[in-house]
């Protein structure tokens, strides 16, 4: 997976070039995680180039990305549920201290985790050097994960609201 289209998430997106996307929702775009330290990990990254935060879009905007954020948690969930009997719950988060776009977090926790983890952000994986990006990239192994959650979403989303 080439990582030019980390430089740019939302434009790479836009242009039909970001090898994450999912699905296109209606205030942004479904992605898979480009490192899937917890199987599932997904973000919905905003449409709106500049948009940093949640509070830069119209109210109207704001409550649309929401629903989005909505409903990539359902799909997310009912995956994982499906897919591991350890899982436990997904975390929603809306946080941009690192990356200056809006992008909200849908991480699926799991029973698994380690003690001294599971109960804190999942983040933690990360900040203790838990994660090998090399064992845990995104790769052609995800690929019935990836249907899986492209077909969820699609029910999650209902008939009428297919954006793509």
């Amino acid at each position: 997976m080439s990582a030019d289209f980390r430089a740019d998430r939302v434009g790479s997106a836009l242009r039909g070039e970001n090898p994450t996307v999912l699905r296109r929702l209606r205030a942004g775009f479904a992605v898979i995680g480009d490192v899937q330290h917890l199987p599932g990990y997904c973000v919905l990254i905003t449409d709106t180039p500049g948009t940093d935060q949640l509070t830069d879009l119209p109210p109207d905007r704001q409550l649309v990305f929401l629903e989005d954020m909505a409903v990539l948690g359902r799909a997310v969930a009912a995956v994982c549920a499906r897919r591991d009997p350890g899982f436990r719950r997904i975390n929603l988060e809306i946080q941009g201290n690192t990356d200056a776009f809006l992008h909200a977090h849908v991480t699926p926790r799991y029973d698994w985790e380690p003690a001294d983890i599971v109960g804190w952000p999942a983040a933690l994986h990360h900040w203790t050097g838990r994660v090998d990006p090399a064992q845990h990239e995104l790769g052609p192994r995800h690929d019935e994960l990836r249907a899986e959650l492209v077909a969820e979403i699609d029910r999650q989303r209902g008939p009428g609201t297919i954006v793509d």
